[in-house]
């Protein structure tokens, strides 16, 4: 077998293994539950509830997250600064700390601390509240759209912006007029991760806002519920329409860039 040959069929061969794991995962929730319950939890207040308070959260906390993500990104990519490593590494820490720490930390924040407190008591109510779904969300999804953005923006010619602005632009002009374009892909690329991490977000959501049916429910937090209850059924029915809405969100979000993308070779 020759070289390429053998890339290509061992490659092919992982990427076969993996989406079978996937498959039999899914198959393991769809042939558990059936057809009536399915309906049943579609179609019941509590979960319609739960659909529309994740699409709502995840959004918000991913829009949030790209109005703060990206320009730190930038940052972190063209400016030198003392620390930097440091901060570099601190970005990722939301990443890497175990969702339920994350939560407890942003509870004790916003619960125990004066700067956290007076945000709570002034500003916004956050603790066990939809808004603090918001809060875990925006916490734990921005890292992605940060070094994501980051990637792309090291790899665009910093000679562009320089040419830019040597015809008139200011530096921020140049930044929305000629890097956010180049990078734009790599940008919504880590929009979408930030998304499907937000709307699967539970352990630091259950933390800091509570696990309050028709109040805090998301659809993670109706499973959660649902299994807490013992009606292990509807909690399968609850984690389809989890799949099925996330996977149809992801394919219109997909089928949206591939039509930017052809509209942009034309």
């Amino acid at each position: 077998m020759k070289n390429n040959d053998f890339l290509k069929f061992f490659s092919l061969f992982a990427l076969s293994v993996f989406i079978l794991f996937i498959l039999m995962i899914v198959m393991s929730i769809v042939t558990n539950i059936s057809l009536e319950t399915f309906y049943y939890a579609l179609f019941s207040k509590e979960i319609q509830f739960a659909i529309k308070l994740s699409l709502e959260t995840a959004s918000i906390a991913t829009i949030f997250g790209t109005l703060l993500g990206v320009p730190a990104a930038y940052a972190l990519a063209r400016y030198d600064f003392k620390g930097k490593n440091i901060v570099d590494s601190v970005v990722e820490l939301p990443v890497i700390l175990p969702p339920l720490i994350t939560g407890f930390a942003l509870l004790v924040f916003f619960g125990n601390t004066v700067f956290g407190k007076f945000i709570t008591e002034h500003i916004i109510e956050i603790l066990f509240t939809y808004k603090g779904t918001i809060v875990a969300q925006f916490f734990v999804a921005t890292p992605f759209i940060i070094r994501t953005s980051k990637s792309v923006f090291e790899c665009i010619d910093e000679k562009y912006e320089l040419i830019a602005q040597s015809l008139g632009s200011k530096k921020y002009e140049s930044f929305l007029d000629v890097v956010i374009p180049m990078a734009k892909n790599g940008i919504i690329a880590g929009v979408i991760l930030a998304w499907a991490r937000s709307i699967g977000e539970f352990g630091a959501t259950m933390m800091l806002a509570g696990a309050t049916k028709m109040k805090t429910e998301t659809l993670p937090i109706a499973v959660f519920l649902n299994i807490s209850l013992g009606d292990l059924e509807k909690a399968l029915a609850v984690s389809l329409i989890f799949l099925i809405v996330a996977t149809l969100v992801l394919f219109i979000i997909r089928l949206i860039l591939k039509i930017g993308e052809n509209n942009d070779r034309l």
